[in-house]
């Protein structure tokens, strides 16, 4: 694309920090560097039409760690490590609702329920041992016990008579909060531009050389922020790990309220607008998984069906309306990458699921390096 005279000044000359990514961590990156260099011009660089990976293809859930996770964490990790982890995802919530405030991005608190299968009963008994030790470990974060038992009062089918709760989650509305982070950072004056995929960069001179799909141009410092799609621009432990989600038409007389795990979190639903959402179901097939390519396969689809079918809407007639999935960043370790690459190239990439938890500390993390 050849640009005019004043395209390039508007918008790709003089350009002091250039993001790449609108997601949860590009647009918080962005909102925080306006605020600590009001002066500056920011730019924001968006492959999508609109914010890909899974910013707004989530399920909405905002959680700490399920039990299970917990406990699964505490094999592989030291206490003071999922300590850490944990109170990472509670200050990021925290800031998320500081900065937006709860009506903007929907913030319901009804908390958050592990289900275990029939058939996991030594999971089931290895959480309930477990569960005084993880309320203790965790009170610093909480300051009172999180987890406890709960009966069965939703109905759900073939599941251990009681689940076990956390009384902190909650759920938002990510379409919402995006719209909101959208507007908050455009209001500071960043500029966003959209169906623009960064295709190579150069950052041995003076300031970065970024080359696009459709233009070049340079900017003093190149933040990436595209998770799930980082391991396309960087040499780091971080690859893709693609989540499918379905939604149902609405439910009249929908008494289901909170979010839910399942299969040692490998399937999740919620309640919203008198729907189910489910999502999960990568444990069947890890390997077709790992991929950024978007899409849904027949067999976790039919899975997902099947579990609201037989789990969680055993007596009730429901109708699928959407379909879709979104692309998640892991790793082998649960730490965000969140580091300086050379004098001009910071990254804040591998949110391990837990981009709506701790992507707004990511970002302002972002902005402290830049």
């Amino acid at each position: 694309m050849n640009l005019s005279y004043w395209e390039y000044k508007t918008w790709l000359s003089n350009i002091d920090f250039t993001i790449v990514g609108s997601g949860i961590v590009g647009l918080n990156c962005a909102y925080y560097l306006s605020k600590k260099y009001p002066k500056a011009k920011i730019l924001i660089l968006e492959k999508g039409t609109l914010p890909q990976g899974a910013s707004t293809k989530n399920a909405g859930f905002a959680c700490f760690g399920s039990i299970s996770e917990i406990v699964s964490d505490l094999k592989t990790h030291s206490q003071q490590e999922v300590l850490e982890l944990v109170k990472s995802r509670w200050e990021g919530i925290q800031l998320l609702r500081a900065t937006l405030g709860d009506s903007k991005i929907d913030f319901q608190q009804h908390g958050g329920h592990e289900l275990f299968l029939k058939e996991h009963t030594k999971l089931f008994s290895d959480c309930s041992e477990s569960l005084s030790t993880i309320n203790n470990l965790l009170k610093p974060v909480y300051g009172e016990d999180a987890y406890y038992f709960h009966p069965n009062n939703f109905n759900f089918n073939k599941i251990q008579n009681q689940y076990i709760t956390s009384r902190f989650e909650a759920q938002i509305n990510t379409g919402a909060m995006m719209n909101a982070l959208l507007s908050l950072v455009r209001n500071a004056g960043v500029n966003i531009l959209n169906s623009i995929t960064l295709t190579s960069f150069d950052d041995s001179l003076g300031s970065v050389k970024v080359c696009t799909n459709q233009f070049e141009f340079e900017t003093r410092k190149l933040i990436i922020a595209t998770n799930g799609f980082a391991a396309q621009l960087l040499n780091e432990d971080v690859k893709p790990a693609r989540a499918q989600v379905l939604i149902t038409k609405p439910i009249k007389n929908l008494q289901i309220k909170g979010t839910f795990h399942l299969d040692e979190g490998f399937y999740y639903f919620r309640n919203i607008d008198n729907r189910i959402l489910l999502g999960g179901g990568r444990n069947l097939d890890f390997k077709t998984e790992e991929t950024s390519e978007f899409g849904e396969t027949q067999l976790i689809q039919n899975r997902l069906d099947s579990m609201l079918q037989e789990i969680i809407l055993p007596n009730t007639d429901f109708e699928i309306e959407r379909r879709w999935s979104g692309i998640m960043g892991i790793g082998n370790t649960k730490r965000p990458i969140v580091k300086q690459l050379s004098d001009n190239l910071i990254c804040g990439v591998r949110l391990g699921g837990m981009g709506i938890a701790i992507g707004s500390l990511v970002g302002k993390k972002l902005a402290d390096l830049a």
